[in-house]
C-alpha cells in the first residue's frame, strides 16, 4: 500500500456532496452511516464522504457510489431523538474510491489521496488569469442571480489560491449535484477550472433566458391588467352617459369566441379580427365588413361534430322503408357504415348517383342522411358559372360572401354533415372561372382536409363530410372530376318497380299532399297498372306522381261537390273509387301506346332497340330498294354516328355480296333508302349497326325478317358485333313491345347477367359475335 493510500470509514450522502475546504453539517439516520461516524471518532476523526448516484438505494454498493469523494474531519456531533445525528464536517482533500472492504456494520473502503501533480506546469501569470476570470464570472453570476451575498463575494476576492477558489465557488453556488460532482471529479487543476467556468457560463445564460421569460409573462399580465382597468373605466363612462345596459358588440363577440369549439390558431385569428374591430369607428364602411366577417367565423362549426349512427340494421330499415329496389346504392351505403363502425372513422367516400330524371337520386341522399343520423344539406349546382360560388368571394369585393360549401356547413351547424351536390353534370364555366375545376379540391379526399375559402381565408376540414353528387349523365362531367367520384348507376324502373313505388310511397304521399284521408280514395291495382302503362313513358316516377296528383285533386273536388247538408248536419260522401272502367274520367284518353309486334314477317323491316333519356324504346328500321343509279339515302334525322353505322353496314354487305348471291351490278343499278319513323325526332348512337345491316340485307336479298326478333349492337366492316350500353332500358322496351327474342352482343353477356331475372323473364336472349349469327336468328 502506497503512502497516499488509506483505509477509512465511508459515509454515502444522498443528494449532496462535500468539496475540499467546505464546512457543512447534515443529519444522518442510517445505521451504517451512524456506525461509520462512531468508528471515525474512535480513531483519527477522519471519514471518506462520497455521493450516491441513486438516492433510493438504502444499502449502497460500490456501483452505487461515485468514484471521487472528499476526506473530511468530523468537527462536531449532536445526537438527536430517534437515533438521529447531526454532524458537522470539514473537507480536507480529494480522494478516489479504490476498493470496498467487507465490514458488516458500516461502509469501509480503500481510498487514494489525489495530489495535483500538473500544477507545477502552470505559471503564476496563468494562475492569476484564472483567478481574475473566476472572479469576473462570479460577479456576473451574482449580479444576474441576485442571491449571492456581498460577504461571499468579498471572501473569494481575498483568495489568492486558484485551487481553493474553485472549490469555494463550486461548494457555495446553487448548482446541481451532477455539476458539483463534475468539478470534484477533475483531478487536474486546469481541467477543474475549465469545468467550473463552463458551469458558471451556462448558469448565467440560463438565468438570462429565465429573466426574459419572466419579463414576457409580466408584460402580458400588465397588458391584461391595463385592458381590465380600461374596460372598468369604460363601464363607468357608459353609466355616466346612461348606457350601462348596453354591451359592446366586441364584448359579445369575445363571449361567443370563448364558447367556440375551435383550434388555438383559429381562435387567435378571430381574436385578432375582434381587436381590429374595436379600433374601427362604427360609422365607418369598414365596420360592416369586419362585423360580417367575424360573425361568419363565429358561426362556422370548426370542431363541432354530430354523432353518427352505427346501427346497420336501423340504416337498412330506413333505406328499405324510403325506397323500393336500388340494391347497389343501399349496399354501398351499408358497406360505408360497416367500415366506419369497425374503424371508428372510415374515409368518407365521394359517391355520384348517375341516372335518368325522376329515379329518386335526390331522395336517396336524404334517406342516407336519415339512416346515418347526419345533418342534410342540398347544394344545387345546375347552371353555376362563377367559381366564387364554390370558393367564396374575396373580402375586398363589395357584398363579398363565403362559397356555397361554407354556407352549407354553417347551415348544418356541424363539420360532418351529408352534403348533396345536385346536378353536378350541369355546372359550366365562363370568364369568371371554371366551376368544375374549383370542385376538384372539394371532392379529393387527399386535399379537402385543408380547403380554403377565399372569404374565410382559414383552412376548413371537409374530410369528414359525406359528399353525394347526382347527375343525369357522365358525358358532360370533366374527366378529372369524374375520376374523384365513385359512380353508382341508378337505372330506369321496371313497370313492376313503378307499381310497388306508387303503392308504397307515391299514393300515400300524394293523398296527404292533397288533403285526402286514407279512406277517401282507393285506386285499384289494375287501374294503377294501366296508369303506369298507358299514361306515363319515363325512366323515373315523376310523371306517375303527377298523374296520381291529378286523380287526387279531382277526387277532392268530387268529395266536396257531393257533400250535402241535411237538417243542419253535414253528411260525408262515400269513398271515391278509381278503377279501369272510370280511369278515363280522371286522366282522359290513354296517352301512350307501345309499338307491338307486326302482324306478319316483312321484308326490309327490322325492330331495333334504343336508349333514350326517359328509358328504352323500340325503333322500326325500314329499307326500300329501288332501281336507280346506286344512290344511298338516310332519312329520319339520323346523327353522324348512325350514318356511319349505316355506311359500315352497306360496306359489309357489298363485301359478302358474292356469298349471298347478290349480282355484281346490283349496287350500281339500284338505290337504297333507309328510314327510321318518327322523322321529327333526332336519333343518334352507336347501337343500330346490326339492325340497319339486317334490314338492308333483307331488302336486297328479298328475305323476310322475323317479326318477334329485336336487336342491338354495332357492326364493323368485317361483320363483327361490338358491345353497347343501356341494356336494361332496351330489354324493358323489348318486353313492353312483346318481343320474344332479343339479339345482344356476346361481350355484353356480363351486363345482361346483372339485370334482374324479373326483367328478363319471358324473353329469349341470344348472344352474337358475328353478323352471320345475327342473320341466322333474324331472317326467315
Amino acid at each position: 500500500m502506497s503512502k497516499n493510500t488509506r483505509i477509512m470509514p465511508v459515509i454515502a450522502l444522498r443528494g449532496m456532496n462535500v468539496l475540499p475546504g467546505m464546512m457543512i453539517h447534515f443529519d444522518v439516520g442510517r445505521k451504517i452511516t451512524v456506525a461509520a461516524i462512531e468508528e471515525a471518532l474512535l480513531s483519527d476523526q477522519t471519514v471518506f464522504i462520497v455521493a450516491q448516484q441513486d438516492d433510493m438505494v438504502e444499502l449502497p454498493s460500490r456501483e452505487d457510489l461515485y468514484d471521487v469523494g472528499t476526506i473530511c474531519i468530523v468537527k462536531q456531533l449532536v445526537r438527536l431523538p430517534e437515533e438521529q445525528m447531526r454532524v458537522m464536517v470539514t473537507g480536507i482533500e480529494r480522494a478516489t474510491l479504490e476498493e470496498m472492504l467487507d465490514e458488516p456494520h458500516y461502509l469501509k473502503a480503500v481510498v487514494e489521496v489525489q495530489e495535483d501533480t500538473d500544477r507545477e506546469h502552470l505559471s503564476l501569470i496563468e494562475e492569476e488569469a484564472m483567478l481574475r476570470q473566476l472572479k469576473e464570472l462570479m460577479n456576473i453570476y451574482a449580479a444576474a442571480n441576485g442571491k449571492s451575498s456581498i460577504a461571499f463575494l468579498r471572501k473569494i476576492a481575498d483568495i489568492k489560491n486558484v485551487d481553493k477558489m474553485i472549490d469555494e465557488i463550486a461548494g457555495n453556488i446553487a448548482i446541481s449535484l451532477e455539476d458539483k460532482q463534475a468539478v470534484l471529479n477533475e483531478l487536474n487543476l486546469e481541467d477543474r477550472f475549465n469545468c467550473l467556468a463552463t458551469i458558471l457560463t451556462k448558469e448565467i445564460e440560463v438565468i438570462r433566458i429565465k429573466k426574459e421569460f419572466q419579463a414576457k409573462v409580466k408584460e402580458e399580465v400588465d397588458k391584461n391588467q391595463k385592458e381590465y382597468l380600461l374596460r372598468e373605466q369604460l363601464k363607468v363612462i357608459r353609466q355616466e352617459l346612461g348606457e350601462s345596459d348596453v354591451v359592446s358588440e366586441a364584448d359579445k363577440y369575445m363571449e361567443a369566441l370563448n364558447k367556440l369549439k375551435a383550434s388555438k390558431a383559429i381562435k387567435d385569428k378571430i381574436k385578432e379580427e375582434i381587436a381590429r374591430f374595436r379600433t374601427i369607428s362604427s360609422s365607418s364602411a369598414e365596420s360592416a365588413v369586419s362585423r360580417g366577417y367575424i360573425e361568419t367565423l363565429l358561426s362556422l362549426p370548426w370542431d363541432k361534430k354530430s354523432k353518427d349512427s352505427n346501427d346497420i340494421k336501423h340504416a337498412e330499415d330506413v333505406l328499405n322503408e324510403d325506397h323500393y329496389g336500388l340494391k347497389k346504392v343501399k349496399e354501398r351505403v351499408l358497406e360505408f357504415l360497416a367500415v366506419r363502425a369497425l374503424t371508428s372513422k372510415g374515409e368518407s367516400p365521394i359517391i355520384c348517383l348517375v341516372g335518368p330524371p325522376g329515379t329518386g337520386k335526390t331522395s336517396i341522399a336524404r334517406s342516407v342522411a336519415r339512416a346515418l343520423n347526419k345533418k342534410y344539406v342540398r347544394i344545387c349546382l345546375g347552371g353555376i358559372r362563377d367559381e366564387a360560388e364554390i370558393r367564396g368571394h374575396r373580402k375586398t369585393y363589395v357584398g363579398a360572401m363565403p362559397g356555397r360549401l361554407v354556407t352549407g356547413l354553417r347551415q348544418a351547424g356541424v363539420k360532418n354533415p351529408l352534403i348533396l351536390l345536385d346536378e353536378i353534370d350541369k355546372v359550366s364555366s365562363d370568364y369568371k372561372g371554371d366551376t368544375s375545376s374549383a370542385l376538384l379540391e372539394v371532392l379529393d379526399s387527399e386535399q379537402n382536409s385543408h380547403f380554403v375559402d377565399h372569404y374565410v381565408e382559414l383552412p376548413m376540414d371537409l374530410s369528414e363530410v359525406l359528399f353525394i353528387a347526382t347527375a343525369n349523365s357522365t358525358q358532360t362531367i370533366p374527366r378529372p372530376l369524374l375520376d374523384r367520384m365513385e359512380i353508382i348507376e341508378v337505372s330506369s324502373y321496371t313497370e313492376n318497380e313503378k307499381y310497388h313505388i306508387a303503392k308504397e310511397h307515391l299514393i300515400p304521399k300524394t293523398k296527404q299532399k292533397n288533403g285526402l284521408k286514407e279512406t277517401d280514395l282507393s285506386i285499384s291495382d289494375r287501374a294503377l297498372e294501366q296508369i303506369i302503362h298507358g299514361y306515363t313513358r319515363e325512366a323515373g316516377v315523376r310523371t306517375l306522381e303527377r298523374r296520381l296528383g291529378e286523380i287526387c285533386r279531382k277526387s277532392a273536388r268530387e268529395l266536396l261537390e257531393k257533400q250535402t247538408k241535411r237538417a243542419g248536419k253535414s253528411v260525408q260522401p262515400k269513398q271515391v273509387k278509381v278503377t279501369t272502367k272510370n280511369l278515363e274520367q280522371y286522366l282522359g284518353k290513354v296517352k301512350y301506346t307501345y309499338t307491338e309486334l307486326n302482324e306478319q314477317d316483312e321484308i326490309g323491316i327490322v325492330r331495333g332497340l334504343a336508349w333514350t333519356s326517359v328509358g328504352g324504346d323500340t325503333l322500326e328500321i325500314e329499307v326500300n330498294v329501288m332501281p336507280g343509279k346506286g344512290e344511298f339515302k338516310l332519312t329520319g334525322q339520323l346523327g353522324d354516328v348512325m350514318k356511319e353505322s349505316a355506311m359500315a353496314g352497306i360496306s359489309y354487305i357489298r363485301s359478302v355480296s358474292e356469298q349471298k348471291g347478290i349480282d355484281k351490278e346490283f349496287f350500281a343499278e339500284h338505290d337504297i333508302h333507309i328510314h327510321i319513323p318518327e322523322g321529327a325526332v333526332p336519333k343518334d348512337g352507336p347501337s343500330a349497326g346490326i339492325t340497319m345491316a339486317t334490314a338492308m340485307l333483307s331488302a336486297i336479298t328479298n328475305k323476310k325478317v322475323r317479326r318477334d326478333v329485336a336487336m342491338t349492337g354495332e357492326i364493323t366492316l368485317r361483320g363483327r358485333v361490338l358491345p353497347v350500353g343501356g341494356l336494361k332500358e332496351k330489354i324493358l322496351a323489348a318486353k313492353a313491345a312483346k318481343i320474344k327474342t332479343v339479339l345482344v352482343p356476346k361481350k355484353n353477356e356480363k351486363d345482361i347477367e346483372e339485370i334482374e331475372a324479373e326483367i328478363k323473364s319471358g324473353l329469349e336472349i341470344q348472344y352474337v359475335e358475328q353478323m352471320e349469327q345475327v342473320l341466322e336468328y333474324a331472317l326467315c
